[in-house]
């Protein structure tokens, strides 16, 4: 469909509604532009929609007479002016210049939205003090009418008022006052109210309606009149000069100068809040500051408007910047007579780290710059100018009167030289005095000269303390470190090693014994020896002046029930940095457990009752292997060892380095267990023999049932399984493979039987041919990639070893 189809399906109506819709949904400006390009909206359309809403919009504002109707009409145009927000946007966006390869291609504009919102995130300094009040959504300044009607409120037409009339007489009138200025009652005709006030207009009544009821005069009157308001009128004011929207503007009759420029958006960025005129007749009636509003409170100044009122807002006189450290540094409105002590009092007085003492202030004198510093005592008197800068700095990062003690007292820290603290000793005293472990024969002060360079003060604080020296005057910023004696020399540690809970290093302790570090490091192991206990100590000597072949001297003890027993001394104390080692006991061994499945009578785990048990004694354990027991296939799965892992690590990274053939070790690296190969039956036959094999931790046997088939992979036509034929030699199940594949190594052949056992076969062998095994038949370029049928073959045995030890693992559960 075309795009002008399309935009004759979109109404003006359906086009806001989009706008809704899609800013609800999060959508940026650009997105919903070119969405309705899209849907064939054109800029005429936007522009229509847009001047719709905004003469909806005036229409709305000019019928607001109640402060009802004003919260109404404030929210309307709260919400037309966001589903407008999208369409003004629209209506300032560059649209297509130019098609390229069918796709719109769009100028690159600043959106009238993302102007708005650059201007709201402005730095606070940037910004002139007082501007936004009366652009702030959360602030109103909207006249009250919920309220009793003031005597000296002044009637006009289009008011509307409502005359009791109680006692011997009862009726009430309610008229609106006409254009001519008066309202007309029965029996008296038409009575002038136009420029009366409320006060005024009752005592008229009075005597109006005296000459038709009888009892309204006199001293004791029977009849009562009272006149109040009903609808109050809308006037119509302008607001010129430096407001936002200059214009004429239908407000409340109740209505003051700042209802007035909160309608006109407020002042622009040259307008000025200190001097608003109100002007009536020609004459000016009245001179409004708001920073008397901002700064004091005060809304008294706030003047009822009357029909015809003219506000006027001038541009400023003097504008000031100030900056630094202030409670609010932006821009202030000066006037000519106020001075710096004026602007700091706008700016909320200087803050917490500010330096008070002076102003630095940048003037532009017309034709060059000029720089005054101004001292305190002239804050009240020097007067600011048009475009002035002023900056507060902060305060240096010094002191002027510090002190500072560290080391070996109680109370560290900084401290006020002062009348109190001038000397070493006052200065110890107000640190609650030296620790026990202080170093006194000698402290240091750190002393800061006057060129910022450093010098060292030595003290004597143990002489100090007696009397027997001078006292030692201080010095701003001294820094007094009393040592410890514990600072003076490496900290002592001791090391213990072994069959404990918690190995590792401890502090020393005078007095301490093995037994003492022992408990520190959570007592012993179930595995830890209690004999051959050995401390080994350093050698040191600080005045040697030789070389010593000697690097130590051990110890050994015995311990039992707590005591400690043996080099001929019970009372034997560790030293600074001695270690000691706790042995594992030689007769202790945790279980070793072993596994046997498949066709025995107690398959499960067995745990090895001594370190040469063999592969008969965990059959006979088993009780025995069943009649469908294939002994001769059973196959030995060991786990490897942590020196076994680290070799087959080690033989990988080399292979890795060695170049082509690299990640095919890499895919035949399965897992961290091996085959053994074995000969169980004649393990069972001769037990005790070299093929009854020596079970060792982790070992997994199985003992599989018959398995009538044979293998055939490699370089062969077609990889096969074929049944087993006793007699048949390996010719024929090369034949039942399709024979010798291309590039076959025929005289390299092997064969891989259940037990895990490799061997070489000859061509017309007719023994070496057995159930189960595998027939593997090499290639002659080992470095070319194997052919569909190798890998088939590989994939099935790991698969097969794989699933035996799945299998087992499962069993054993």
């Amino acid at each position: 469909m075309s795009g002008g189809a399309q935009a004759q399906q979109m109404s003006d109506e359906q086009v806001v509604q989009y706008v809704k819709n899609a800013q609800q949904m999060g959508k940026n400006q650009k997105q919903i532009t070119a969405e309705l390009m899209r849907r064939g909206v054109t800029k005429e359309q936007v522009e229509r929609i847009r001047e719709k809403y905004e003469s909806s919009k005036s229409e709305n504002a000019e019928g607001r007479t109640s402060d009802a109707n004003k919260n109404r009409s404030r929210q309307r145009k709260e919400q037309q002016k966001k589903e407008t927000k999208g369409l003004r946007s629209i209506s300032k966006v560059t649209y297509p210049v130019k098609q390229q390869d069918g796709m719109v291609m769009e100028e690159d504009s600043l959106l009238w939205e993302d102007r708005a919102s650059f201007r709201m995130e402005e730095d606070p300094t940037q910004q002139i003090y007082g501007h936004n009040i009366f652009t702030n959504e959360r602030l109103t300044f909207e006249p009250n009418v919920n309220v009793a009607t003031p005597e000296n409120y002044c009637l006009g037409p289009g008011d509307e008022v409502i005359i009791d009339v109680w006692g011997a007489s009862e009726t009430t009138i309610r008229q609106t006052i006409s254009p001519e200025g008066s309202i007309f009652i029965n029996n008296l005709g038409p009575v002038y109210l136009n420029g009366k006030t409320v006060k005024e207009a009752n005592n008229y009544l009075k005597q109006e309606f005296a000459r038709i009821y009888s009892g309204v005069t006199g001293n004791v009157p029977s009849t009562q009149v009272k006149l109040t308001l009903g609808e109050i009128r809308s006037i119509q004011v302008n607001v010129m000069g430096e407001v936002m929207v200059p214009g004429t503007y239908t407000l409340s009759s109740f209505a003051s100068v700042f209802h007035a420029l909160y309608s006109a958006g407020g002042v622009n960025k040259i307008g000025s809040l200190r001097s608003i005129k109100v002007m009536r007749n020609g004459n000016t009636i009245a001179d409004l500051d708001v920073y008397d509003l901002l700064m004091k409170g005060k809304m008294k100044d706030d003047v009822r408007l009357q029909d015809g009122d003219v506000i006027l807002v001038s541009p400023y006189l003097s504008l000031v910047q100030i900056l630094g450290k202030v409670k609010r540094p932006m821009f202030y409105e000066m006037k000519p007579t106020e001075t710096a002590g004026a602007l700091l009092k706008y700016a909320g007085g200087f803050t917490g780290d500010a330096y008070k003492k002076a102003l630095r202030i940048i003037r532009k004198s017309g034709r060059e710059h000029q720089i005054y510093n101004v001292d305190e005592m002239d804050y009240s008197v020097f007067r600011m100018d048009d475009g002035d800068q002023v900056t507060v700095d902060s305060v240096l990062r010094r002191f002027e009167n510090r002190v500072e003690i560290r080391g070996a007292v109680y109370r560290e820290g900084l401290y006020q030289l002062d009348g109190t603290v001038n000397t070493v000793k006052q200065l110890i005293k107000k640190a609650e005095g030296v620790r026990g472990d202080a170093f006194l024969n000698r402290a240091i002060i750190d002393r800061e000269l006057e060129d910022l360079s450093h010098e060292i003060v030595q003290v004597d604080v143990k002489g100090l303390l007696n009397g027997t020296i001078a006292d030692i005057p201080l010095q701003k910023n001294d820094i007094l470190y009393i040592p410890s004696i514990h600072d003076l020399k490496e900290e002592a540690t001791l090391t213990i090693h072994g069959e404990v809970a918690n190995p590792g290093t401890y502090l020393y302790s005078d007095k301490m014994t093995i037994e003492d570090l022992v408990l520190q490091a959570g007592g012993l192991l179930e595995a830890a020896a209690t004999t051959k206990v050995e401390v080994a100590r350093r050698m040191k000597d600080p005045k040697s002046t030789t070389f010593s072949n000697t690097v130590g001297t051990s110890f050994s003890f015995d311990l039992k029930e707590g005591l400690l027993i043996g080099a001929g001394s019970g009372d034997f104390y560790l030293e600074p940095f001695d270690e000691v080692y706790i042995r594992k006991s030689p007769s202790y061994h945790v279980q070793q457990n072993v596994m046997v499945g498949g066709e025995v009578l107690f398959g499960g785990s067995y745990a090895l009752s001594k370190k040469n048990e063999r592969l008969s004694d965990l059959v006979a354990k088993a009780g025995g292997v069943t009649p469908d027991a294939y002994v001769k296939g059973a196959r030995l799965i060991r786990k490897m060892t942590e020196e076994e892992l680290r070799r087959k690590a080690d033989a990988l990274r080399m292979a890795q380095m060695g170049g082509s053939d690299s990640i095919s070790v890499k895919k035949l690296d399965l897992s961290d267990t091996y085959s053994v190969g074995i000969s169980l039956e004649k393990a069972l036959q001769n037990p005790g023999s070299d093929d009854d094999m020596v079970l060792r931790d982790g070992d997994m046997l199985f003992i599989p049932e018959y398995v009538s088939t044979v293998k055939i992979n490699g370089a062969v036509m077609y990889p096969n399984t074929v049944s087993y034929k006793k007699g048949e030699s390996y010719r024929y199940y090369i034949n039942q493979a399709g024979g010798f594949g291309n590039g076959a190594k025929k005289r390299r052949a092997y064969v891989v039987y259940m037990n895990g056992t490799v061997s070489r076969v000859k061509k017309w062998s007719k023994t070496a041919i057995e159930p189960g095994c595998e027939i593997i038949v090499p290639s002659k370029d080992a470095r070319k990639k194997m052919s569909p049928g190798e890998i088939i073959g590989l994939g099935t045995s790991a698969a097969s070893l794989a699933t035996m030890i799945a299998t087992m693992v499962n069993l054993f559960k």
